[in-house]
């Protein structure tokens, strides 16, 4: 499926992203290559392949960091805030972002 310029401006619509018409010659090719790309993946046979834990080690085989899921008590408030350089009013305070 080719991609246009068409499809380009309206991904760029839907991202809030404005784009010149020179930025439109350049992605249009690059965002062809990623979708055919896509489509040689979506080509490969794995309906075989078996899956591994964590994607890094062979099937069965624990890691340190596997561990056993059980519920323990929460930490709480106090012994949270306890450390915290910049507590206020029973939370967190953390600069302004902007």
């Amino acid at each position: 499926m080719p991609i246009t310029k068409a499809d380009v401006e309206k991904v760029a619509q839907l991202a809030h992203l404005e784009i010149t018409p020179e930025e439109l010659k350049i992605f249009a090719p690059q965002m062809a290559d990623i979708v055919a790309y896509v489509e040689q993946l979506n080509a490969l046979a794995t309906s075989n392949v078996e899956p591994a834990l964590g994607g890094l080690t062979p099937e069965g085989e624990r890691t340190d960091s596997s561990r056993d899921d059980v519920v323990t008590p929460s930490l709480g408030q106090k012994t949270a805030l306890a450390e915290a350089p910049d507590a206020a009013a029973g939370h967190f305070r953390v600069p302004k972002v902007l």
